[in-house]
Formats: C-alpha cells, sequence, structure tokens
C-alpha cells in the first residue's frame, strides 16, 4: 500500500487539506491519548490559524515541517510534523531542551491505512528532513496507554530513551521515544 503513496512536505496553500485532517485525527477514538487539543477547540479555530499552519511547517520552512502520504486521487492518508527545537529553549513540558533536535508532534493515520508501513514511510521523511537540518536526534512522545502507537514508532526505529514526562495536569506519563542519527 505504502507504493501507491505520494510522501512529500506540504504546500502553504494546502491550508484547507490540513485543517480538514487534523480536524478527522481528532476524531479518532485515541485522539485522546495523542493529541493535545480536542476537535471542540480546533473546530472554532479561524481560516487564518489554519493558513499560518500551512505556512510555517510548508515545504521550505526552517523550524518545521508536516509530510503527508497523499493517494492516487490527491487524499492525505496520513501526516506527521516535524518541529525543531533549539538548545537552550524550554519545550512543551516546560523542560529545558539541552541540544539542537527534531521533535515529531501530529502523527496520524487514517484507519485505511494504518499497518500498511505508512507511518513508518512517514517518518523516515521526517526523519530525513531533520538529518538535512542537521539534528543528530529526533524524538517523539507517546502517551504510555498507546500501545498501537508505541508498536509503530518501534517498527520505524525509534527507541525509548528511558524519560518520561507527566501528561498536564493528570500526571499520566508520556513516554519519549528517539532516534539518533548514526556517526
Amino acid at each position: 500500500m505504502v507504493d501507491e503513496y505520494q510522501v512529500r512536505s506540504i504546500r502553504a496553500d494546502e491550508w484547507p487539506a490540513v485543517k480538514e485532517l487534523r480536524l478527522l485525527a481528532l476524531q479518532d477514538p485515541v485522539a485522546h491519548l495523542a493529541f493535545f487539543e480536542s476537535y471542540e477547540q480546533a473546530v472554532t479555530r479561524p481560516d487564518s490559524f489554519w493558513r499560518d499552519r500551512a505556512a510555517g511547517a510548508a515545504e521550505g520552512a526552517e523550524a518545521a515541517q508536516q509530510i503527508v502520504a497523499e493517494g492516487p486521487g490527491g487524499e492525505w492518508l496520513g501526516s506527521i510534523t516535524v518541529l525543531v527545537e533549539e538548545a537552550g529553549t524550554t519545550d512543551w513540558a516546560g523542560h529545558p531542551v539541552e541540544r539542537r533536535q527534531g521533535h515529531v508532534v501530529g502523527v496520524y493515520v487514517r484507519p485505511e491505512g494504518r499497518g500498511s508501513g505508512l507511518i513508518k514511510a512517514l517518518l523516515d521523511a521526517g526523519v530525513t528532513w531533520a538529518w538535512g537540518k542537521g539534528l543528530a536526534r529526533v524524538r517523539l512522545f507517546v502517551h504510555v496507554d498507546n500501545g498501537r502507537a508505541q508498536g509503530a514508532y518501534r517498527k520505524a526505529g525509534f527507541v525509548p530513551s528511558g524519560r518520561t514526562v507527566p501528561l498536564g495536569d493528570t500526571g499520566v506519563p508520556e513516554l519519549e521515544f528517539v532516534v539518533e542519527r548514526a556517526g
């Protein structure tokens, strides 16, 4: 199935598709384990938000890249975004970022694409983009109860770092998974 799809960076003018896929992702049965925002929050955002979001992660952007798997009919089957975290800044959980690295967020594959290797293709493209930016490490966080996602990340070469971060007010841990550039 992966061979039937083109994996590529988004373009800024594709903001309606960015919005559509994100809203679909937020309606997934395990969205509460995977995303920090709810469908109810996202659906009220103005189009300007989605335009800015797409422009900031489109092909050629320096600090982020959203990568999609596009089917033969132009439909988007899945997406990830890689953010560049700069050393000396603070991450989403309020912890200091010790080195320049990539951070994968917004991982979603439509149900019909799951189990096909598509997530690995998306993550491979994101890691390749990060290596091209000179980053030597890429990380992501996954909910302790999201076994499906943990398995997919392991298949894509990510391994647990041993670091956990409590999730918001719940205190439920998010596990850090990493992949490091060889050599």
